[in-house]
């Protein structure tokens, strides 16, 4: 909810004192029972509310994302299926789903995107992960560089894009197996690492278990590691990060 452009409807005349007044009894959160939509949270920390979709049953998510769409004209969910996306296409038809993030969402598709996040991979089998934390970001209005498939077996591939690895105001690694991608870019740029272990790996990865640990345990400086397999966390923290270095400029 934009506080300050319902204020100026109602001031230049576009909108009524009395539909202002009922936009403004949502806040600080709308009661469905099931579920207490937060559209205060925009205003108190700058980024909409998102919605975690798995788990979630149909006509509670259906609900949801018909409630946040018509207040805020975007929404946006992350580990979304394929029966949920037909399940919300029914109600916002231009709804959008990406089958390798799981996002599902509607945006402006004017939004102006600012700064820089740069997000990598160790592998392709990482890019799942990387797409959301990458998609989350271009969501809250961050410009994303990708550079995927750069990890430490080849870790040339990751040398010869040095250029796009320095232009981020932070670098969002993604990476499994031994997860060591995070230490060997936090050693090469002087900006904050994102560190995200996916739960890629052969038995002895433990479902992500040992990339987080390799990262928590990094001798590189500035990393911080966020949970297993969690994008969202990670393009989540960078938007900040980048919204602070905007404003510093």
């Amino acid at each position: 909810m934009d506080v300050n452009k319902i204020l100026n409807d109602v001031k230049i005349g576009n909108m009524s004192i009395e539909d202002a007044e009922e936009q403004l009894k949502k806040l600080p959160y709308e009661d469905l029972g099931y579920a207490k939509l937060d559209h205060h949270r925009k205003i108190r920390q700058g980024f909409a509310e998102v919605i975690f979709c798995q788990s979630k049953t149909d006509e509670h998510l259906v609900q949801i994302y018909e409630d946040l769409y018509k207040q805020d004209r975007e929404v946006f969910g992350t580990r979304a299926s394929e029966h949920q996306y037909e399940c919300v296409k029914n109600i916002i038809p231009e709804i959008q789903y990406d089958r390798v993030s799981r996002i599902l969402k509607y945006e402006n598709k004017e939004k102006v995107r600012k700064g820089c996040i740069v997000i990598c991979t160790g592998g392709t089998a990482d890019i799942p992960v990387a797409e959301e934390a990458a998609q989350t970001a271009e969501f809250f209005g961050n410009h994303v560089e990708r550079l995927y498939d750069v990890g430490v077996a080849g870790v040339h591939r990751l040398l010869s894009n040095m250029d796009t690895l320095r232009k981020g105001n932070c670098v969002v690694a993604v990476a499994g197996m031994e997860g060591a991608l995070a230490s060997v870019v936090a050693g090469l740029v002087e900006k904050p690492v994102i560190a995200v272990p996916t739960s890629v790996g052969y038995g002895a990865n433990f479902g992500g278990m040992s990339a987080l640990l390799t990262m928590i345990n990094s001798c590189a400086n500035g990393i911080s590691v966020v949970n297993i397999d969690n994008g969202y966390g990670a393009g989540y923290i960078s938007s900040q990060i980048n919204r602070l270095a905007i404003q510093t400029n």
